[in-house]
């Protein structure tokens, strides 16, 4: 008794195939959209920040008692505040000076005569020549540091998720996590 098993092939063979292109491009697909999705790179429909406080304000005028209904109202003034935010870093940044030649000269001068006081005859001119190339470079790194100066970034993320960087010359009194509002480019206390 001979059994024999007849097999089935689609279309010449080629129907795995053409499954598992069609998997991996819905795959490839699926995965663009998600990573566009999570960067925010989609607008999305679920609504914002403003849509919530405005629900929750709806909610809160049918039956809420007054503490909730004055919470409800203070979470949309506070959606309303576009420049109102939260202090997220404090950095400081050092700028090195440039430097105006003066530095070098000077230098220059100051590493000749040091040099020259060094060795004698043939030797006392290599010095004098050798603490004058020194003294030029000393000179001028002197004077680079002597104009560096330094600023600081506050980085504040706002209410509505975006951040704001404010350059400011001076220290700043901000702490990580200050409530805050910015006014004609100038961070103020919102607390």
């Amino acid at each position: 008794m001979n059994t024999q098993v007849n097999k089935i092939e689609p279309q010449s063979g080629k129907f795995p195939q053409a499954v598992i292109w069609i998997a991996g491009i819905a795959l490839t697909l699926f995965c663009a959209v998600g990573i566009a999705a999570v960067m925010g790179w989609i607008p999305n429909s679920m609504g914002g920040p403003g849509d919530t406080a405005a629900v929750q304000l709806q909610s809160a005028n049918t039956s809420a008692p007054a503490a909730a209904k004055a919470r409800t109202a203070k979470a949309v003034a506070s959606a309303k505040c576009a420049e109102c935010g939260v202090i997220e870093s404090v950095r400081e940044i050092a700028a090195k000076g440039q430097g105006s030649g003066l530095g070098a000269v000077g230098g220059a001068v100051v590493g000749g005569l040091l040099g020259n006081q060094v060795g004698g005859g043939r030797g006392k001119d290599v010095m004098t020549v050798v603490g004058a190339v020194g003294g030029a470079v000393a000179g001028n790194e002197v004077e680079k540091r002597v104009k560096a100066t330094t600023s600081y970034e506050v980085t504040v993320r706002l209410n509505d998720g975006s951040s704001r960087v404010i350059s400011e010359a001076s220290a700043p009194s901000w702490r990580t996590g200050d409530k805050v509002k910015i006014v004609n480019g100038a961070i103020q206390s919102n607390a």
